[in-house]
């Protein structure tokens, strides 16, 4: 159950609670106060970029081809102009590997970088929903006065104005996710289409829309503190050279107020923990609920540019420099972690590279592969031909001869369309004291690029 802002919280930020949980067990909603400065213009940048590509690529086309489709029911997928089918779905294996060790590679050099600057739930909440937020409702004096307040007209038009427009955004984001699983084509003929036409992709948007809609307008931090793992690896991933946003210890204890002469660089202003977005207090160093958005770098730079002070007190620093040391990037567990990436990434692309555009099986057949036709032992085999390319190709199948053995192929060339299959039956006929058991039945299938051999054995020869 969500409080209004104004309730009393009964702790400071710490390191043993999360500070927006109130005494029942309630939670108190975070408003965080506004900053500016050129952490922020710079993540403002990014993101703009970043939810430009999230919208724009549906509509790119390469070859004749969506940039990027996960067409699961047709088990065909397109990735910048390169096929895929369900058959190379094991590359996914280092693709999700490989995304995973990036993450812990940067979070080993420059700790939640990710999370502050690339991460969808960051770039959505804070590049957009929460903007929208600040249209509506001011700033975040005025938003906590709000969410106190008693309904009234003024807060009923501003709230179900927000509701609208983060509705309507929710709607946005969700259709657009779906166009990376179904062609934009497809999915605009949807829309202007009845729910009954198309009922799976009218489910999937109400049920993303609402998904979306609670994250963004009500969950918001919850995600990233309860239910993201990435905050909970920290400990595993940082050591004393990780970069992250840090306050500086050394230079800014004792805190005291500005006219305290023993005091540090600390002025105690607090406006570290109004800014942040997760209700946290850097100063009370490395925590998983900091996600590293640089809130509250611009904010302490800011106040001690009024106090005559020199910025960085919060900066972006590994423990070791904040304490007089050399900044290592380069030192085992990174170097480990890069050449294993390298490994991945090697392997990625070996496997993308030699991929054929066509997969080819000879299986026996099922229920009688081995019968005896007129005295002779006729094994029956059934060749599987699937077409992995997005365009039309053809195939001969050549069997390699065999003296002793009769062949019945009914169909010796065959024509695919992208993505295509084909199965047809082969048989082979011969006097059992003519072959050796042992002996290798070969097709070749060939689409005039890079033929392929498969091959089975004669059962029923000669022992």
């Amino acid at each position: 159950m969500t409080r209004p802002a104004a309730a009393p919280k009964t702790h400071a930020p710490n390191l043993d609670e999360l500070s927006m949980l109130l005494a029942d067990g309630s939670r108190s909603t975070i408003h965080p106060s506004d900053v500016k400065g050129p952490w922020q213009r710079f993540k403002l940048r990014i993101w703009v970029v970043l939810i430009a590509i999230y919208l724009a690529i549906p509509w790119i086309r390469i070859n004749g081809h969506p940039a990027i489709l996960i067409d699961i029911p047709k088990r065909q997928f397109f990735l910048f102009g390169a096929t895929f089918n369900a058959q190379d779905f094991w590359m996914m294996v280092f693709v999700v590997l490989g995304v995973g060790l990036g993450l812990i590679i940067v979070s080993a050099t420059y700790g939640r970088a990710w999370c502050g600057f690339g991460c969808p739930q960051t770039v959505f909440l804070e590049g957009v929903y929460r903007r929208i937020e600040r249209l509506f409702d001011g700033n975040h004096v005025q938003r906590r006065a709000l969410a106190a307040s008693k309904w009234n007209l003024n807060k009923t038009l501003r709230r179900f104005g927000k509701w609208l427009t983060w509705l309507a955004i929710s709607l946005v984001l969700s259709h657009t996710f779906l166009s990376y699983f179904m062609p934009i084509r497809t999915l605009l003929e949807a829309i202007t289409s009845p729910p009954s036409v198309h009922p799976a992709a009218f489910t999937f948007i109400l049920l993303a829309t609402a998904i979306i809609y609670f994250n963004f307008a009500w969950f918001r931090e919850q995600l990233c503190i309860v239910i993201c793992p990435y905050g909970r690896l920290q400990s595993v991933l940082y050591d004393k050279d990780t970069v992250q946003v840090a306050y500086d210890d050394v230079r800014g204890e004792p805190r005291g107020r500005f006219s305290d002469k023993d005091r540090g660089a600390c002025v105690d202003c607090k406006h570290c923990v109004a800014v942040c977005p997760t209700g946290i207090d850097i100063r009370n160093g490395t925590q998983l609920e900091c996600v590293g958005c640089t809130n509250c770098i611009d904010a302490c730079d800011a106040v001690m540019e009024k106090i005559g002070q020199p910025k960085g007190l919060v900066r972006f620093a590994s423990q070791g420099e904040i304490h007089g040391e050399a900044r290592r990037v380069i030192r085992p567990r990174t170097i480990l972690y890069s050449i294993v990436w390298v490994v991945l990434l090697g392997a990625f692309i070996t496997a993308v590279s030699t991929r054929k555009s066509f997969e080819a099986k000879l299986l026996r057949q099922q229920g009688t592969p081995i019968t005896r036709v007129e005295g002779k032992v006729q094994n029956a085999f059934m060749l599987h031909v699937v077409n992995k390319a997005a365009e039309k190709k053809s195939f001969d199948i050549r069997i390699t001869p065999i003296p002793g053995v009769e062949v019945t192929q009914p169909i010796p060339h065959v024509d695919l369309e992208g993505f295509g299959d084909v199965r047809t039956p082969i048989f082979a006929r011969f006097e059992a004291s003519e072959i050796d058991r042992n002996q290798q039945f070969e097709i070749t299938i060939d689409d005039g690029e890079a033929p392929r051999t498969v091959r089975q054995e004669l059962i029923g020869g000669k022992r």
